[in-house]
């Protein structure tokens, strides 16, 4: 699939952007509880959820103020959907991955070579999840709306004791997965895929219950794993993950529209400078990894093969997986590559 540029995302919301957004002197003082599974010192909460809140705070004059609930403190990652559906939070944290069984459809995003650039998954993705199928599937069936949504470089493999450039590599070591398709790539190339939340990934590697990870390369950063992982792939194509943020859709629809127009003409703004931020930064990354100790070794085109041999036959698998649960898994992906073709050419 060719590759979008990010400025193709970024022309896609000007004519959003450019148009001011006033809301009513009227308007009662607004307090949003917000809560995320990141740290304050992750890149996501710096470039992306950080930033959002202050956009619409000031878009409202102060009107609309937000309580942040970072890294986990009103629950674990795979609980935050259930926190924000039940109220709890009206803004939530999800990573559809940790909640698949109720967002399936959205997990085509996450297969392995799906897309080239964080840029081009994300405008493919927001596409796809603004139509009538995974909109109504995986969020209104879950009574909430989505707010703004995002994907992550494609994942490389990091692991603790061996370097890896063929599948054969990763054969019995037990490998951190987000769930959904990349378990499936993962026992598909004899590796043991362990679910588990990003920010339990530290302490499973560290008491030696992981052998490796297959994650983005800025995560390795802001979780600090650069000191248990030796060895990291470059040039793989090894899945990805959404990340969402989504608000209660009771707490939505009592929202004043003003205060709604303001919300998503945030919401168009911030996604275009999130997917550049992790594009851009791939290679500048990579090298703050190596200086901390990671050895990487760079696929050949052979040995990218090897992997895409397995990785062509996963995407069929999952949605024939999903076909068999009565879920449309095949119209979906059909959906999806469209709307990658789509952003190849915008």
């Amino acid at each position: 699939m060719r590759i979008a540029s990010s400025s193709a995302f970024a022309v896609a919301m000007a004519a959003i952007l450019l148009s001011p957004v006033v809301v009513r002197a009227d308007t009662k003082p607004i307090t949003l509880r917000l809560a995320d599974s990141f740290p304050t010192t992750h890149f996501i909460s710096k470039e992306a959820i950080v930033p959002w809140m202050e956009d619409i705070t000031k878009q409202t004059g102060g009107k609309v103020k937000f309580e942040h609930f970072p890294a986990q403190q009103l629950g674990k990652a795979p609980d935050l959907l259930n926190l924000t559906q039940s109220g709890v939070a009206d803004i939530g944290y999800v990573g559809v991955s940790y909640v698949s069984d109720k967002m399936a459809l959205s997990g085509v995003a996450q297969l392995p070579g799906a897309f080239g650039t964080a840029c081009q998954g994300t405008t493919a993705y927001m596409a796809l999840a603004r139509a009538d199928t995974v909109r109504k599937q995986d969020y209104e069936a879950n009574k909430v709306r989505l707010l703004f949504g995002f994907l992550l470089e494609p994942y490389q493999f990091y692991t603790v004791a061996k370097s890896v450039s063929m599948p054969d590599d990763l054969k019995g070591l037990k490998l951190r997965s987000t769930g959904g398709a990349m378990d499936i790539f993962a026992r598909k190339i004899g590796a043991v895929p362990v679910r588990m939340a990003a920010p339990e990934v530290r302490e499973s590697l560290s008491r030696g219950t992981l052998d490796g990870l297959i994650f983005p390369n800025e995560s390795v950063m802001s979780y600090d794993l650069q000191s248990l992982v030796k060895f990291g792939t470059k040039g793989g194509n090894f899945g990805s993950f959404i990340v969402t943020l989504v608000i209660n859709e009771d707490r939505w629809r009592k929202l004043p529209k003003d205060v709604q127009a303001a919300m998503n003409k945030a919401n168009n703004a911030i996604m275009p400078k999130i997917c550049k931020h992790i594009d851009d930064n791939v290679e500048a990354v990579v090298q703050k990894l190596t200086t901390a100790g990671v050895k990487f070794h760079t696929l050949t085109a052979a040995e990218r093969k090897a992997f895409t041999d397995v990785t062509d036959t996963v995407a069929a698998e999952w949605a024939d997986g999903l076909d068999k649960r009565g879920k449309p898994g095949s119209a979906v992906l059909k959906e999806f590559k469209a709307a990658l073709a789509k952003a190849a050419t915008n």
